[in-house]
């Protein structure tokens, strides 16, 4: 008698499971070296955001630090601490407004010692300090009392063949503009003027009229 032979059993062929996807999480900010400078001075200023004095890098320090850099126009605003961002930050922090003397009516206030600038309105700061250029050595911008003495929302330069936006003359060829170049170059400086970021040229053109108080002292280093 004859037996068919059993099947062979048959096995499902083995799967390989799909590893697990790694979670990525986006990096967070470099850590620069000027990480407790940059923490002390924004702590000191404050309306940045939470900031941990610690020369430790934080996700809050990070945001705050990047907030700082996009309101003064610091590139890249990527929130690390470096020698520019270090250097406005201490300025900003280290600039005693009651150095200028306004009046009742509005002044505007130029400290070139620490290259800073802001306004007052009846012995109050109407607008906070922010950073400005003023005149490079063999161009100092000169130091005293003036006014105002007319604006334009674009003035021509003849000798330097640029535009000017948010002209505000008050003293022979000086006066209150818009950058047209980077503003943290610190090498280069202007021919007198007072050099603002975009925004803050603006504010000082809605504020400003012709007769505006403008108070001018300290000395910007290297002058």
């Amino acid at each position: 008698m004859t037996t068919s032979p059993s099947p062979k059993a048959t096995t499902s062929p083995k799967t390989t499971a799909s590893p697990t996807p790694r979670k990525t999480t986006k990096p967070g900010c470099p850590q620069g070296d000027n990480q407790r400078e940059v923490e002390t001075a924004l702590a000191k200023l404050g309306g940045f955001g939470a900031i941990t004095v610690d020369g430790r890098q934080s996700a809050a320090d990070c945001a705050a630090i990047k907030k700082f850099q996009q309101r003064y126009g610091i590139s890249p605003a990527a929130g690390r601490a470096g020698p520019t961002t270090a250097d406005v930050a201490k300025r900003l922090a280290a600039t005693d407004t009651s150095k200028c003397k306004g009046g009742s009516g509005t002044t505007f206030c130029v400290d070139l010692t620490h290259q800073t600038v802001w306004a007052m309105k009846g012995g109050k700061v109407v607008l906070k300090p922010t950073v400005t250029r003023t005149g490079m050595s063999g161009y100092a911008t000169p130091t005293g009392v003036y006014k105002v003495q007319n604006r334009a929302l674009k003035e021509w330069s003849n000798p330097y063949e640029v535009w000017l936006p948010y002209w505000q003359r008050f003293n022979g060829g000086i006066g209150f503009h818009e950058t047209t170049t980077y503003i943290h170059v610190k090498p280069i400086g202007s021919h007198g003027c007072i050099n603002l970021l975009a925004s803050d040229a603006r504010a000082f053109w809605n504020l400003g009229k012709v007769g505006t108080r403008v108070h001018v002292f300290g000395r910007r280093p290297g002058t």
